[in-house]
């Protein structure tokens, strides 16, 4: 019997950038008002989050990373233990290439200096309420964006003239 492999291929950051920007759909159909209705039954319901998640899943990912930019920009103590922590990983990065931290007789690479400054990291996220911060991420993201996936409907993707159709007035 022939023995199939599989290859997991992590794409760069790069790529996924650039696939995530390709596969944005626009703003003005994912904030049309005239998409929301309520569903019908559970099924459709049902139906719409599948679909809804699948097509706008460029635009959820930026709701996303824009609540994780505001609860950031709105807890001043985490904004500076994040840049404490970015500089100290900027200051090894520097130092290194100069001159390499050595504990005793062992030289520390690296990795091995930037997971220094993560733990050395850990009680100042905790004091800045990091933990808080990403669980407000996630619920409120997981909230809105099942909020919006159940309502939008999902046969306006289908039909993409209609859900513009603008009743036009004669004067």
């Amino acid at each position: 019997m022939a023995e199939q492999r599989f290859k997991l291929q992590i794409p760069s950051p790069r790529e996924a950038i650039g696939k995530a920007r390709k596969n944005l759909k626009s703003w003005a159909v994912f904030f049309a008002p005239s998409n929301f209705k309520t569903a019908i039954n559970i099924q459709q319901l049902s139906s719409r989050l599948i679909t809804n998640i699948e097509h706008f899943q460029s635009n959820y990912l930026c709701v996303f990373l824009a609540l994780t930019i505001f609860c950031i920009l709105t807890s001043p103590l985490l904004l500076i233990a994040i840049a404490a922590c970015l500089g100290g990983c900027y200051i090894m990065s520097k130092r290194s290439s100069e001159n390499p931290l050595k504990i005793g007789s062992h030289v520390l690479t690296l990795p091995q200096q930037y997971a220094v400054v993560g733990v050395l990291s850990f009680p100042l996220f905790y004091i800045a309420g990091a933990g808080a911060a990403v669980f407000w991420i996630l619920g409120a993201s997981v909230f809105l964006i099942v909020l919006h996936a159940a309502f939008f409907d999902s046969d306006a993707l289908k039909n993409p003239d209609e859900s513009f159709a603008t009743p036009i007035e004669t004067v």
